[in-house]
């Protein structure tokens, strides 16, 4: 499969924020299951909306670097990336990859291009975050598989 990166176009827009709705579903729901409908909904609210909000906010920041992996001339994934060049650091901030594409190397694609575009930009460590539940098991292994090293965390919540 012939994967191509290139940097986010505003014709993209759409494309790209109806593609993280359809990539991060599977991750929502494993999130409602391990916290529970009454908590998940207190906590996230709805999820396609925010999500929606945020993926439209780094679309359009000019601090957040975004590019798309197009494959067959269609969108097949994007990132976006943040660089803080005091402490010589990059965030993968968002990584997703559309259903149809996955396990295809599109994340790995495009997870290698934000950490040579970091590594470009003079950063010297890489960042990214995931859920620890299966439905971001995918995503655990593409982050393992480019090197990236874990640092167990554990957030917990209660309804008050």
């Amino acid at each position: 499969m012939d994967i191509s990166i290139r940097p986010y176009s505003a014709d993209d827009r759409e494309a790209v924020v109806a593609l993280s709705l359809r990539a991060w579903g599977p991750g929502h729901t494993s999130m409602a299951q391990v916290l529970g409908e009454s908590l998940y909904g207190r906590l996230v609210g709805d999820w396609r909306a925010t999500q929606s909000r945020d993926v439209r906010a780094d679309l359009d920041s000019e601090e957040v670097g975004v590019w798309v992996a197009v494959v067959q001339d269609r969108v097949a994934g994007f990132v976006t990336v943040k660089l803080d060049h005091q402490e010589r650091s990059g965030e993968i901030h968002m990584l997703g990859v559309d259903p149809e594409r996955q396990g295809r190397g599109v994340g790995s694609a495009l997870t290698d291009f934000a950490t040579e575009h970091m590594r470009g930009e003079g950063m010297t460590v890489a960042m990214v975050e995931t859920g620890g539940d299966h439905g971001h098991a995918a995503a655990r292994a593409t982050y393992a598989k480019a090197g990236f090293t874990p640092l167990p965390i554990v957030r917990y919540f209660k309804n008050i």
